[in-house]
């Protein structure tokens, strides 16, 4: 496949960019006159739930780790209006989609447990019993005279 039909999110996973839906708004924000008439915000639609390119893994860990940006037909949602270009806020959701979809994937690694040593609960303590006596020195003054 050519490198500008297909967006490239891991190693694993290839979304054509036939499957990504764009649509241009207006914007508010800087731009002076020309603000009111231009459609510089992207719009990027994805169907998660209907896409090919997605393992059953893949689409089940996508549709719980991004639930809050998937509507209730599927369909991811992203928008940009950073910049007052057009082409310049559709590459820039581009690759904030694929980072998202990118980091989505990522399969975190089991914790091991592990017990303190020794040395560390015997340093621990011995911290404890030097920060007691600085409070004990902190009472009040006897005077024995």
């Amino acid at each position: 496949m050519a490198e500008d039909t297909v967006l490239q999110i891991n190693d694993s996973l290839w979304i054509p960019r036939a499957e990504l839906t764009y649509r241009a708004t207006r914007s508010g924000g800087p731009g002076g006159q020309h603000v009111n008439t231009s459609s510089s915000r992207v719009e990027l639609a994805w169907d998660v739930g209907a896409s090919p390119s997605l393992t059953d893994d893949q689409r089940a860990r996508i549709q719980e780790k991004l639930a809050n940006r998937i509507n209730s037909e599927g369909v991811l949602l992203m928008s940009s209006s950073e910049q007052r270009s057009q082409h310049q806020n559709r590459e820039s959701v581009t690759a904030r989609f694929a980072e998202l979809v990118a980091q989505a994937l990522v399969i975190p690694k089991k914790r091991i447990k592990t017990r303190p040593s020794r040395a560390s609960k015997e340093a621990r303590l011995d911290e404890k019993k030097k920060r007691s006596a600085v409070k004990k020195m902190r009472g009040d003054v006897r005077h024995d005279e």
